[in-house]
């Protein structure tokens, strides 16, 4: 609609510049001494660059709000898209949970927001029996930095569109910016309207040279001579006004712009150093905690039961005299039901699984047993099973 406007301005520009330069030829040139007063040319000359800045600063001032309100808008949905892209993860951090841990699930997730918070803090809450609670802590670590980041993304988001924004859009929208427009606007009509009226009165004084008019004519021309002092006049005192307001608007948009441009640039450079600050201060903390780890001695893993018997005492070989109890309870096979699970940590070891039935050969002095167990003999912890008079028929194939 504007570049309609300006193109139809034009071509009336155009063709009133011909018309005079015709009725100069034809008619004595009154109508191009209308508009040669040199101040209002300039004063004309001016209102057109004003009217034309302050258009250009408008359209910058409402590039910059679609930017900041689309960046605000964007940030405000990464927090959600995080969400549901957990969601879309879920069944695959969860068949890799029991291999990798927790803290591989994580990276696998990326960074998502709140949802990965939350989950580093309900980690370092629930999981603090590791050794050492080392991972625990990190995990609240690593959340805690991570919720002032968010905080601080918020408050980032926030600046934006208080401090932006909202100004900016006020002043695209205002009343000073519409109020200026409509007086350049009154303006340009009104001088439209007065070189109209310079034509007319070029032409009645054509027609009375030419006619040599009679005193109806001569009238007219004085009417329309009158009605062309007050439009110039008129036109005078409103070009005033417009330049006066179009000046004053130009002068507000650029301070404005200026200074909403300088508070986009503080608020995010505040945001970044905040956000460097708070990552230093987790690099500090985690790398302290790995150089205390790998400064300290390996941990002893305290056993609650000694390892199964070595191959010579099996075998008999270098052997301690055996008790009449180990005899007694070394002679007899018996038949063993396992009342819990329990998983081999060496080769000579059985696995057994709760409700397995076991041959049981021996019992060493050190809590150990050894037997068979579907084809496979090994040695397991005595209390895992309880002996058993009778098996099912149904069982028969789990002992051989």
């Amino acid at each position: 609609m504007e570049a309609i406007r300006k193109q139809a301005s034009k071509l009336r520009e155009q063709v009133a510049r011909q018309q005079q330069a015709v009725l100069k030829q034809f008619g004595g040139g009154y109508a191009d001494s209308v508009f040669a007063d040199e101040g209002e040319a300039q004063q004309h000359t001016k209102l057109e660059k004003l009217y034309i800045s302050t258009r250009a600063a408008k359209h910058f001032q409402r590039d910059i709000v679609r930017g900041v309100e689309g960046y605000i808008v964007t940030g405000s949905k990464q927090v959600e898209i995080g969400t549901v892209l957990v969601a879309t993860l879920n069944c695959a951090c969860n068949a890799w949970r029991g291999f990798i841990g927790i803290e591989i699930v994580c990276v696998f997730c990326g960074f998502t927001g709140n949802k990965l918070c939350e989950d580093g803090k309900k980690y370092g809450v629930e999981n603090t029996c590791t050794s050492g609670s080392t991972l625990s802590r990190a995990a609240l670590s690593f959340a805690k930095a991570r919720s002032l980041i968010e905080k601080e993304r918020g408050n980032l988001l926030k600046a934006f569109g208080t401090q932006v924004a909202e100004p900016l859009r006020a002043m695209v929208m205002g009343a000073p910016l519409e109020d200026a427009r409509h007086l350049a606007q009154r303006y340009d009509r009104m001088r439209q309207e007065a070189e109209a009226q310079a034509i007319e009165v070029s032409k009645r004084q054509m027609k009375i040279r030419e006619t040599s008019g009679n005193g109806d004519m001569i009238s007219r021309l004085e009417a329309a001579e009158s009605k062309l002092q007050e439009l110039k006049s008129n036109m005078g005192t409103l070009g005033k006004e417009a330049v006066a307001a179009m000046t004053a608007v130009e002068g507000q948009q650029q301070r404005l712009t200026l200074q909403r441009l300088i508070a986009l640039v503080e608020s995010e450079r505040s945001y970044h150093q905040r956000v460097l600050q708070i990552l230093d201060q987790l690099e500090r903390e985690m790398v302290s905690e790995r150089q205390r780890i790998e400064g300290a001695p390996p941990p002893v893993i305290e056993s609650s039961m000694p390892p199964p018997p070595a191959y010579e005492e099996v075998n008999g070989i270098f052997m301690r005299a055996p008790t009449v109890a180990e005899l007694v309870e070394t002679v007899e096979h018996f038949l063993a039901e396992a009342i819990q699970s329990y998983r081999a940590e060496s080769e000579t070891e059985l696995n057994l699984s709760s409700g397995d039935y076991i041959v049981v050969r021996q019992v060493s002095n050190n809590g150990w047993a050894e037997g068979e167990c579907r084809g496979k003999a090994g040695w397991f912890p005595y209390e895992f099973i309880e002996k058993r008079d009778r098996v099912l028929a149904s069982k028969v194939s789990q002992v051989f």
